[in-house]
């Protein structure tokens, strides 16, 4: 990988890149590592080893600073792949699995927020110790009714053609 932990000389760059110090991203390792044997059961070298080309990420911690850059810099997997030495569908697939290993470690930590809900009751009882609850959804687009009287129900007033 083009970019790697010794390139983080300063305690800003560790901040800039990953979002973490280097003392957090050192406590995360171990954790990250475990998941992975978890999910694998096999250290991510043993599996480099069946590789059938070399790989990009050759450690847990070339996999953690991916994956936390490619959050914290926020690019397109084009850009991610020519930053990082990888074509894009690599740098998609590397930033799934490092996802996937994150939010296995925050879970198990008690660290990730609550994403879904099988039932009405189970998000009402997780939900039941606060007072307000704030949801930011996007608009979603619906297809124009062709009757008069359902589109003024569906038109918010908000967008005007240009004039």
């Amino acid at each position: 990988m083009k970019i790697s932990t010794n390139d983080l000389k300063t305690e800003r760059q560790w901040r800039s890149a990953t979002g973490y110090d280097k003392k957090r991203f050192d406590k995360l390792i171990p954790l990250v590592e475990k998941a992975y044997l978890n999910k694998y059961h096999r250290t991510l070298p043993e599996r480099k080893a069946d590789a059938l080309k070399g790989a990009t990420i050759n450690s847990i911690e070339d996999l953690l600073l991916f994956t936390l850059f490619s959050l914290k810099a926020d690019l397109t997997y084009d850009l991610l792949g020519l930053v990082t030495g990888m074509d894009a569908s690599n740098a998609k697939r590397n930033q799934d699995e490092g996802l996937s290993l994150l939010q296995s470690v925050l879970s198990e930590g008690g660290f990730a927020p609550a994403r879904s809900f099988e039932t009405v009751a189970e998000f009402k009882k997780h939900f039941d110790k606060y007072d307000t609850i704030v949801i930011d959804a996007t608009e979603v687009a619906i297809e124009r009714p062709s009757d008069y009287d359902e589109q003024k129900d569906n038109y918010s007033g908000k967008k005007k053609g240009i004039q």
